[in-house]
């Protein structure tokens, strides 16, 4: 029990600084001249290797039935594949919002993902709404509509009101694709033929980044980011 409540604190602890760090340092890249999104994108996802350490140190500690160092099956392999190529377009819209938007108008949109993630758990996962979760949908939609009608209000100076709402409908456009990511992990956990595990878990994810990340070099790759990116290393 001890060694759950651990793990599960150390991921909500992890989370916390990658969604409070990630829209800062992201809109810190456009602020500062940025203009990579296809870059900003790829590198969401980019440290999925880092998996590979917590599946290593576990991997002596795993019982007899477990031999194998991988036990996501092929099934579950291509799903977990799929779900990172929905990923890797939900990483661009993001990036694509952030570099549009203001951060605090960037967060407070992505935030209602609540909102699609509750809808689309009761559709697909059956997950029933409490008060709770209705009260959180109804003030961040509230929260995203006073913002939609007041466009100019916190608009970045020197930035056309084109490009801000289509910054504001791909955040929108984020935040419903992410909202449709967590029910469709939820429910292939469910439909595993297999026992979810932790193990099982960090290797879906790490399946997952690892085709968001493919994606997104798919993109730096048409857009030409890699011929420019020893450049924009040596001035980040």
């Amino acid at each position: 029990m001890m060694r759950k409540t651990t793990l599960l604190i150390t991921n909500c602890i992890l989370l916390s600084i990658g969604n409070c760090g990630t829209p800062l340092i992201m809109r810190l890249y456009f602020l500062h001249g940025g203009k990579r999104i296809w870059l900003s994108s790829f590198l969401l996802t980019s440290a999925w290797p880092f998996i590979l350490i917590p599946l290593t140190i576990t991997y002596p500690h795993r019982p007899p039935t477990q031999s194998k160092f991988f036990l996501i099956k092929t099934r579950l392999f291509f799903c977990a594949a799929s779900i990172g190529i929905l990923a890797g377009l939900d990483d661009y819209l993001y990036a694509y919002g952030v570099a549009r938007l203001p951060v605090s108008t960037s967060s407070l949109i992505i935030a209602t993902q609540l909102a699609f993630t509750a809808g689309f758990a009761y559709l697909l996962v059956k997950q029933k709404f409490t008060s709770y979760s209705v009260n959180a949908v109804f003030l961040l939609t509230v929260g995203a509509a006073v913002l939609a009608l007041h466009t100019s209000g916190d608009q970045p100076e020197g930035e056309s009101v084109r490009d801000y709402v289509l910054g504001f409908v791909t955040t929108l456009a984020a935040a419903a694709l992410y909202g449709f990511i967590l029910p469709v992990v939820e429910l292939v956990y469910k439909k595993a033929e297999q026992a979810v595990t932790y193990t099982l878990v960090l290797e879906i994810q790490m399946v997952m980044c690892l085709f968001a990340t493919l994606f997104c070099a798919l993109g730096m790759f048409f857009n030409n980011d890699f011929k420019v990116l020893s450049f924009v290393t040596h001035h980040l």
